[in-house]
């Protein structure tokens, strides 16, 4: 599976990166690493991965303009999103916009693999 990170923190890029080459993961090849949703926009269209891991707060295109955008390109593409935002009205509109999963900031090691697993199965 091709993977597209989307993220304004670095951090959470490079976490999501390093967990992306675990064994307890699905084969994955990382193809972008965007840090707002303009950035992921141009990355998407190149490398048409097959899931994306989405921020919801970020500067120049928010996550949930993001997910309608690619979702708008790519109605098949898997869309996770993980963010601080913990409210259900956000994970609500951010899973009718087409994202399929919602993860909450700050997560383990664990929940992220399995929401990724969970998401491809």
């Amino acid at each position: 599976m091709k993977l597209l990170i989307v993220d304004d923190s670095n951090i959470i890029r490079s976490r999501i990166a390093r967990l992306a080459g675990d064994s307890r993961m699905p084969p994955c090849q990382i193809v972008g690493l965007a840090k707002n949703g303009s950035e992921a926009l141009g990355l998407f269209t190149q490398s048409k991965p097959d899931v994306v891991t989405m921020d919801l707060t970020m500067p120049e295109m928010d996550g949930i303009q993001c997910i309608e955008a690619i979702v708008a390109l790519d109605p098949n593409v898997l869309i996770l999103v993980v963010s601080a935002l913990s409210d259900k009205a956000t994970a609500i509109r951010a899973l009718m916009k087409g994202a399929q999963g919602f993860l909450y900031k700050p997560f383990t090691d664990e929940q992220l693999i399995g929401a990724l697993k969970e998401l491809v199965a």
